[in-house]
């Protein structure tokens, strides 16, 4: 016999309802079950929240609060999401077929609901836009960083795609700035074992087996500044900030490394310079290659380039001076 699998209501402004089941038990009404499951949410907001219609039964028709209830009977309320800081920058929506959905997200925007951020957050903006209640991030990058992120859109080929990072085999490239620093020998490989630290916030490389590994190199500097390109195999927490980091070149505007800056100091005008570039793999139901580009750039590299052309030019006109007749 085939399993159960029944269909929620539809999103509201991109969110989800919540599910909950009647167990056995004896209430007068909805009002007193859900007061009772929900024993950290006082009375009056359940009171409210059914008021404006925030509990649906399973063809999405509104429960009262004096509706009597049955066991098993299944239930679905919309969370009370409080007022969120509004994140000003935009995602974009890169490549989409009915699997996958490839997206450019931008700098501070989280990937999915976590601590205050529910509906600014590009899961819950894709599925707003998209009219989808289906989608899920196939993988994740920081918050503080920007690129290509892919998304399911089907449950039924969800896992051939997740299976794809859980064995390492699509190719990852971000580009990050950092302190210049011509003594190091590049390009190099940072193969080490990457830990939580003193703070849960931040990792750290300690002693034991590599659990890490990232081949770096530089693109492109000036006296002070460079493009670094990196390509991580593994996908530890914050384990290109912890490399850079552990190199002596953090990665500019970076607020968790070498120092943890305080909450809510994030400042828009000074985004963390990583980029996830691109990423590349064979397709694992067409079998085809695949490849998808940020179109964003790190906003620091611009004065890196400035100031390379002014050198450029500079050698140029030495140059053409040394050569003129006497």
């Amino acid at each position: 016999m085939a399993r159960y699998r029944p269909n929620p209501p539809p999103p509201r402004d991109g969110l989800n309802p919540s599910c909950v089941v009647v167990p056995a038990g004896e209430w007068a009404t909805a009002l007193d079950f859900f007061d009772w499951r929900f024993d950290k949410v006082a009375r009056s907001d359940w009171v409210q929240r059914f008021a404006v219609g925030d509990v649906v039964d399973e063809d999405g028709s509104v429960v009262r609060a004096d509706t009597v209830l049955q066991k098993g009977q299944r239930l679905y309320y919309y969370r009370d999401v409080p007022q969120e800081p509004h994140i000003p920058f935009q995602e974009r929506i890169l490549y989409q077929d009915e699997d996958l959905l490839v997206v450019d997200k931008p700098h501070f925007l989280p990937v999915i609901p976590s601590g205050k951020y529910v509906r600014e957050t590009l899961l819950v903006r894709l599925g707003k836009t998209l009219g989808s209640t289906t989608l899920a991030p196939i993988h994740r990058i920081d918050r503080d960083t920007a690129g290509i992120v892919l998304f399911s859109r089907r449950p039924a080929t969800r896992n051939a795609y997740a299976a794809l990072f859980r064995d390492h085999v699509v190719q990852k490239t971000y580009h990050a700035i950092a302190r210049w620093n011509p003594d190091v020998p590049w390009p190099l490989q940072r193969h080490t074992r990457i830990a939580v630290s003193g703070h849960f916030m931040q990792q750290a490389e300690v002693d034991g087996p590599p659990n890490a590994l990232t081949t770096i190199r530089p693109l492109l500097h000036d006296d002070a500044l460079a493009l670094y390109e990196l390509k991580p195999v593994n996908g530890q927490r914050h384990q290109l900030r912890v490399h850079m980091n552990a190199l002596g070149l953090p990665i500019l505007n970076d607020g968790i490394y070498p120092v943890l800056t305080p909450e809510g100091s994030q400042n828009f005008a000074k985004p963390l310079q990583l980029l996830a570039q691109s990423i590349a793999f064979t397709d694992p139901l067409s079998g085809a290659p695949r490849r998808f580009e940020s179109t964003l750039q790190l906003s620091e590299l611009a004065t890196i380039q400035a100031h390379e052309a002014a050198h450029e030019a500079a050698m140029l006109q030495s140059h053409s001076t040394a050569h003129e007749p006497a």
